[in-house]
């Protein structure tokens, strides 16, 4: 079936109205008619309804069945320091594929890209279009929130909102004593963490500089193996192993 988005709630009859692109998708794309089953995600609760009208505007009715949520146990908030190219894009949809619960870019010191202010809003508005589809086609309960891109000092005073930081460090990578990504997420599932924050640097990764203000303000290491992984692989290594790890 089907999934939609929806931001408003079912009202006291169980019902809600789907207006905009949803309701062309519906009607123009899709070809359903009054009968036809749907699921719409109100509230992060997916539930199955059924089409009552069909017209400019699809007004649909929960049936009293819903799915079971495919939410990772924890919240998995990406900062990624601006990329070059689409690469922002990839890492979205993927991202979202994999769990991603938020994606929070930055402008890091080795970033190339510079964020043009006057298209920025367009391209977040793209970026959270490219989640919605992927949360869609993966059906997620959640459709991970796209952050305007902030400044290394923003993403420094964001830090105490989560449970715990780690820091994708290409050094550390390289050493022979590296600090081990799974004893990371034993320790988060041990204290039974809710929320993390996984920081990834540009293509050249995090500064020197940078890795130790954030290591002050009470981000740990983390290394992602022995290799060192592109800018848009290195978020969906994490994803996919805390994945392992916890589901």
């Amino acid at each position: 079936m089907q999934r939609y988005f929806l931001h408003e709630p079912f009202n006291e009859n169980n019902e809600i109205t789907i207006t905009g692109e949803n309701a062309r998708h519906i009607s123009k794309v899709m070809r359903m008619t009054s009968g036809d089953r749907i699921v719409v995600v109100s509230n992060n609760i997916a539930s199955i309804c059924e089409i009552l009208s069909v017209g400019q505007e699809i007004v649909v009715k929960q049936t009293g069945e819903t799915i079971p949520s495919s939410e990772m146990p924890i919240q998995v908030h990406i900062a990624c320091g601006l990329p070059k190219g689409d690469k922002l894009e990839f890492i979205a949809q993927k991202g979202t594929e994999l769990g991603m619960y938020a994606l929070i870019p930055f402008s890091a010191e080795r970033s190339i890209v510079k964020w043009d202010e006057k298209k920025g809003e367009k391209k977040t508005e793209r970026l959270q279009k490219i989640a919605q589809e992927a949360a869609e086609q993966s059906h997620r309960n959640h459709v991970p929130t796209i952050s305007n891109p902030i400044s290394f000092k923003q993403l420094i005073n964001t830090l105490s909102n989560f449970d715990a930081v780690f820091i994708a460090d290409e050094e550390d990578a390289k050493q022979e004593m590296r600090t081990r990504f799974a004893d990371k997420l034993k320790k988060v599932y041990d204290n039974e963490l809710k929320s993390i924050l996984l920081i990834f640097g540009p293509e050249g990764g995090i500064s020197r500089n940078e890795a130790q203000l954030l290591l002050n303000a009470g981000a740990e290491t983390m290394s992602l193996g022995p290799r060192i992984l592109r800018a848009e692989t290195a978020p969906l290594y994490a994803l996919s192993a805390i994945s392992y790890e916890f589901e």
